[in-house]
């Protein structure tokens, strides 16, 4: 049986890009609340892909989006490498998901007057920083965009957006992307290049990322999947195949 690491694991050799303790969400308040989350321990381990999967309503979204910091617990811990989010004010908060964290969303979420480049270096730019010319031709090579840059996104196709979309999360060197349904809005093929390219964002380029998905196929390009059900951890699979997927999430109904 493997056992998920938490802020009291005794294994150093394990480096938790980013971990949820205890961690408990509950949406309103009195008869009509909703726990979206009960009680959440674990941990996503650096330099691994790790998606999570579960029914419509388990809490796949809301733990990914807590465990990001776009959202808070209502109990619990949620901690980004050793920074405990709760101790964080808002505008520090903003600061860490700017530097830190990586974001890449079902919807491409690009600025359509600006080229592809422009797109993948904007968040330094508004940070005022300028973006180093090693990574990003590192991260355009790896996202195979080199004749695409100065193309506009009506230019490109939506595995292309995609792709600008992923290359402007990990140009930066994220200690974490995360990825909600990133091939949601794609066809097969391109949804398929999209996962394979995350798969070399972390085999190459060292990256943590944190994916969820409803599709068994692309939670097996994963190195481990983490189920979720009513807002619980029920389960993990450290050796993930579409059908060993396929099984554990048909008993879950989802």
């Amino acid at each position: 049986m493997t056992t998920t690491p938490t802020a009291t694991s005794t294994d150093v050799r394990t480096r938790l890009a980013a971990q949820a303790v205890e961690a408990t969400k509950v949406y309103g308040s009195g008869p009509t609340a909703v726990m979206a989350l009960d009680a959440v321990t674990v941990g996503f381990e650096a330099g691994r892909f790790t998606a999570i999967m579960g029914p419509s309503g388990s809490g796949k979204s809301t733990l990914m989006h807590c465990v990001a910091g776009l959202d808070t617990v209502t109990e619990g811990r949620v901690l980004l490498g050793d920074v405990d989010l709760g101790t964080l004010s808002d505008r520090d908060l903003t600061l860490l998901r700017r530097d830190r964290v990586g974001f890449v969303f079902q919807a491409f979420n690009l600025v359509p007057t600006l080229t592809a480049e422009e797109n993948i270096t904007l968040p330094d730019r508004l940070a005022g920083r300028r973006t180093d010319p090693d990574r990003l031709a590192e991260v355009v090579e790896t996202m195979g965009l080199g004749d695409r840059l100065a193309h506009r996104p009506s230019e490109l196709s939506g595995g292309q957006q995609q792709r600008v979309a992923v290359a402007r999360a990990l140009v930066r060197r994220p200690d974490i992307v995360f990825a909600d349904e990133p091939t949601g809005n794609l066809d097969s093929r391109a949804g398929a290049e999209i996962l394979q390219l995350l798969r070399r964002a972390v085999d190459e380029l060292g990256q943590t990322v944190v994916m969820v998905t409803h599709d068994p196929r692309a939670a097996a390009v994963a190195d481990s999947v983490v189920f979720l059900a009513d807002g619980r951890i029920v389960g993990r699979d450290d050796d993930p195949t579409t059908a060993s997927i396929l099984e554990r999430t048909s008993s879950l109904g989802g």
